[in-house]
């Protein structure tokens, strides 16, 4: 859907997956340090809203979700995972309940695939599943904002900012009473700082929750089953993903970056040798410079010295070997 919010002053659209919000406004490292101080916003009101309601909305999550939720308190931000039999994530979900619904915010145009999914799996229990996407919008306040957050909006804090869920008729007089507005570049380069996964990202059809570091954050280990719990048990008890998420600091002096997909190699083996990865998200960052997750094979020697393309890369380890 495309935001009103295109008409401010500089808005570049984005594209890809991200099209209808805004790239930028015009000063990608302004945006970027606006939000690193607590200030501003960004649109996202491209992305998937679903709601659940009815009384058994929890107990029912519960046995769908690889997060806890039975007993989720009205208010607590939370993230979950929906997988595959094999263990594959298919859906990510970030979560709300207020009391009365549970509200999620997903990865644009994923919605109607979620909800199909969950209607798949109402039988008899009390739930209600609506896609709200076309009525309500999300809204991204950073962390440390002290910006008034209208009534009535539902609010999903957690410790990187405020995702509020707002009606799209609101949108124009939000942005007119909270400005700066701030791009979506600007949102995804700390995204990337924060070594923060995001599902068709740093995510493909074979990826397990272990290799992103999910573990813990959006995968709940003393739950009861859901699909793809044996998967989730078997790595975490028995063995290692073959994978794991890496930060790189890429060489500054390159003009272009490494665009997601570019094949890593150890830097010692030359440009020609063996494949051990590839970058997922690569971006500019107002402080650190050049910077990008990327997954590698487990085995890949922590301390290695790697190359994105013909561009050098020195890794940070965000998944332990």
């Amino acid at each position: 859907m495309k935001s009103p919010l295109l008409s401010l002053p500089g808005a570049v659209p984005a594209e890809g997956v991200d099209e209808g919000v805004a790239a930028h406004y015009g000063d990608l490292f302004r945006e970027q340090r606006a939000l690193a101080d607590g200030t501003g916003f960004v649109d996202l009101s491209h992305r998937g809203v679903v709601t659940v309601s009815g009384d058994d909305r929890l107990s029912w999550l519960h046995l769908l979700l690889t997060q806890h939720v039975s007993e989720l308190p009205a208010g607590e931000a939370t993230e979950a995972l929906i997988l595959s039999a094999h263990g594959h994530i298919e859906h990510a979900l970030y979560l709300v309940d207020d009391g009365t619904t549970v509200w999620a915010h997903v990865e644009p145009g994923t919605q109607d695939a979620l909800i199909a999914y969950l209607e798949s799996m109402k039988f008899f229990y009390r739930v209600e599943v609506a896609d709200r996407t076309a009525d309500i919008a999300v809204v991204h306040l950073p962390a440390g904002s002290i910006a008034d957050v209208p009534d009535g909006a539902v609010v999903r804090e957690t410790a990187y900012g405020r995702d509020l869920f707002l009606p799209r008729a609101e949108l124009e007089p939000f942005a007119a009473s909270h400005g700066p507005a701030a791009g979506l570049l600007a949102y995804e380069a700390l995204r990337v700082e924060q070594h923060r996964p995001r599902l068709g990202f740093e995510t493909d059809h074979r990826t397990i929750p272990h290799e992103l570091g999910w573990i813990g954050t959006a995968v709940h280990l003393q739950k009861g089953c859901y699909r793809g719990q044996e998967t989730v048990a078997r790595v975490q008890n028995l063995g290692k993903p073959p994978r794991r998420l890496v930060f790189l600091h890429l060489d500054g002096s390159e003009v272009h970056l490494p665009v997601a997909g570019t094949e890593i190699r150890i830097a010692d083996e030359g440009p020609e040798g063996r494949k051990v990865g590839f970058v997922t998200t690569s971006v500019r960052h107002h402080e650190l410079g050049p910077v990008a997750l990327a997954l590698v094979k487990r085995n890949v020697p922590a301390d290695a010295r790697l190359l994105a393309g013909e561009t050098a890369a020195a890794q940070e380890v965000v998944v332990e070997p």
